[in-house]
């Protein structure tokens, strides 16, 4: 297999499953999938330009000044916040402290950015902020940047920044709901799907190994059928249909209220999406719309942590799903590959600046104590019998100071080659500085574990056993272990 270095059965790096929460694969007894961004992965670039283009088309009908805009999919990355009453996309770390800010399209410096939220704990909980927790994002926030901008040039007169989020959102939902955006991606799906040919035999050995395989999505019959069987049954064993794979299938699921609401239930009983209401259980391998996720435990018999549920969405897939039904979750996010190559590649430079750091704090803490003998000296008390003069005092402090001015001459390049690691802009997708993202701590609270593609649980099989890591204090020890046996 082309994705796994030489020893048999050890997956690159980069291709790894990830675990915040122990979980053993044994002891899961059904596995629920999303299919967008999860089975099935998109050319980002090319589907969020699509769906730019038909939300832009949309705006210029209704006479918004938008024809000379273009998608720009280096502008936004996953995990950004939109401050709708300021009209900014915030990067935020995992105690809600905005590190990064982008008013329209231009990066904010410092100074205006502490201003603007140097009291302002970022709280999703409240409406002015919009996590931008999946990549069908992307094209949403690329817009709402460009239009405050048109907006703080005069050209969209009496539109305020919250005003523009909600056009932007309508927008987008029209688009959808019309469905012209996912008929062009059935009528030229090599543009637009990334094959993944170990996808499908990753679901066989689940499947074969006693897994209950389920496919929850909230895509209509007709998209989720012609994706489903041009991503995947051309590498399924002869004769085998995608269907097959799955125990049920359930479309048009309505997540996030799939897994909190009770919604009427009907039968797909036709290639072309015939519907007929549906009470009872569940049929092996029915296809269903609607229903919720109570209909489901009750018909497999088993629930809660019997099931995992793969997704991309943090919130409609795996935050709810653990929260309400506490089944296990299982976060896909396909940026992590590069994300993980970004970080290994880096890591000369970040041992390099951890070093300078530390000589940095050292002559931080010495500076400090001179500055105290300084003080005593001049207020004429506490000195020890050994302390050094006034004179030799002040003369390290000077030392002192032209030694971190050359560090910092040496730091400030790694530092800002490290703030920009992966993108010019934002950064590392789950970092902050030396701080967890606001993403990476969603990630930590709602996935059990997390990885790149389903294609990974390749590797791992249906048996594995994901155990957490310890985790880490501040205070806790760090360099190498002490010699078991110390010598006398």
């Amino acid at each position: 297999m082309s994705h796994f270095d030489g020893l048999p059965g050890k997956p690159l790096r980069e291709r790894g499953i990830f675990c915040n929460r122990t979980m053993n694969m044994r002891s899961i007894k059904a596995i629920g999938y999303d299919m967008d961004y999860t089975l099935i992965h998109y050319q980002v670039s090319e589907w969020e330009r699509l769906a730019y283009e038909h939300l832009r088309t949309r705006l210029l009908a209704r006479g918004y000044p938008v024809e000379d805009l273009r998608f720009d999919p280096e502008l936004v990355i996953r995990g950004l916040i939109i401050d709708t009453e300021l009209g900014n996309l915030l990067k935020v770390n995992r105690f809600g402290y905005v590190k990064r800010a982008m008013h329209g399209t231009s990066m904010l410096d410092f100074e205006p950015m502490r201003a603007a939220y140097a009291r302002t704990i970022i709280d999703l909980a409240e409406p002015r902020f919009v996590f931008l927790n999946t990549l069908f994002s992307l094209s949403e926030a690329c817009m709402y940047a460009q239009l405050v901008d048109l907006a703080d040039a005069g050209r969209m007169p009496g539109t305020g920044y919250e005003q523009l989020y909600r056009l932007v959102k309508s927008g987008l939902d029209e688009a959808h709901m019309e469905g012209r955006l996912k008929a062009e991606i059935i009528a030229d799906p090599d543009r637009f799907v990334v094959l993944d040919p170990e996808a499908p035999l990753a679901l066989l050995d689940q499947q074969r190994a006693g897994k209950k395989l389920l496919l929850i999505t909230n895509s209509e019959w007709g998209y989720t059928d012609a994706m489903m069987r041009y991503a995947f049954e051309r590498f399924l064993p002869n004769g085998m249909r995608w269907r097959d794979l799955f125990d049920v299938v359930i479309v048009q699921a309505r997540k996030p209220d799939f897994f909190m609401q009770k919604s009427p239930l009907f039968e797909v009983v036709s290639e072309d999406g015939l519907l007929r209401p549906w009470i009872g259980p569940l049929k092996e391998g029915g296809s269903y719309l609607g229903g919720d996720a109570t209909q489901v435990e009750r018909s497999l018999g088993i629930s809660g942590d019997e099931i995992l549920y793969v997704g991309d969405h943090i919130w409609g897939d795996v935050r709810v799903s653990k929260s309400v039904l506490r089944w296990r979750t299982a976060l896909i996010l396909w940026e992590l590959e590069e994300e993980v190559r970004a970080a290994y590649a880096s890591r000369v430079d970040e041992a390099r600046l951890g070093a300078l750091m530390e000589e940095k704090e050292a002559l931080e803490l010495a500076s400090c104590q001179l500055r105290l003998l300084a003080q005593r000296h001049k207020e004429g008390y506490g000195l020890p019998e050994d302390a050094p003069s006034c004179d030799e005092v002040l003369a390290r402090l000077g030392a002192i100071k032209v030694a971190l001015a050359g560090l910092d001459d040496r730091i400030a390049p790694l530092a800002k080659a490290a703030a920009e690691v992966s993108n010019p802009r934002w950064g590392l997708l789950l970092r902050t500085g030396n701080d967890k993202s606001h993403l990476a701590r969603q990630i930590e609270r709602s996935a059990d574990i997390y990885t790149s593609r389903v294609s990974n649980f390749l590797r791992y099989t249906p048996y594995s056993y994901f155990r957490s890591r310890r985790g880490s204090l501040p205070h806790d020890p760090s360099g190498e272990a002490p010699s078991p046996n110390p010598g006398p």
